[in-house]
Order: structure tokens, then C-alpha cells, then sequence
């Protein structure tokens, strides 16, 4: 699923079926359900969990815990809106689940 039509899917109830932990929390977030994502991303381990886990945090206001999952991560604390860090994430994830 490449990155316009992962924005597109934000119009209906459900995720995308098949898409990775990431990208649904990520998806979640879209639709401004945070406890959703959050969730998700809570029983997950890898570093793209981590990543959004970091964008929630940073959503929160809490830039403290949210620096701690941009080093588990392995990505830089975010500077960027709100907005363009969503949009990165789900178009480098979106590229990602491509590959």
C-alpha cells in the first residue's frame, strides 16, 4: 500500500487488513484516536512501533518519554508540526511495507 492510498483509507471505519502494527497505530492516530494507537504500539517491540510510539508521545505533549522511543527508534527527535511528522512516518512505513 504506497503512501496516497494509506491517506485515503483514514475515510473508513477500519484499517487497511494486512497492514503492519505500525502503520495501524499510525492510522489510529490519523483518525485522533490516540488510546488506540497507543494501544498497539504498547505491545509491540520493533523500531517501527518505537517510532510512532515517539510521534503519540510527542501528540501527548510529553517530549520527555517521547525522546526516549525517538532513541529506540533510532531516529531523530522530531522539530517538525504535528502533521509533517504524521505524513514522514506513514509515507516512509507505507514505502516500507512494499519493499
Amino acid at each position: 500500500m504506497d503512501f496516497p492510498e494509506f491517506k485515503r483509507s483514514l475515510a473508513k471505519a477500519k484499517p487497511p487488513a494486512g497492514v503492519a502494527p505500525a502503520l495501524a497505530a499510525l492510522w489510529w492516530a490519523g483518525k485522533d484516536e490516540w488510546e488506540k494507537a497507543h494501544k498497539i504500539v504498547m505491545d509491540e517491540a520493533d523500531k517501527d512501533c518505537a517510532w510512532v510510539h515517539a510521534y503519540l508521545h510527542r501528540v501527548e505533549g510529553d517530549l520527555g518519554n517521547a525522546g526516549y522511543w525517538y532513541r529506540q527508534a533510532g531516529q531523530p527527535v522530531a522539530k517538525d508540526s504535528l502533521e509533517a511528522e504524521w505524513e514522514r512516518i506513514a509515507s516512509t512505513l507505507s514505502a516500507d511495507s512494499q519493499a
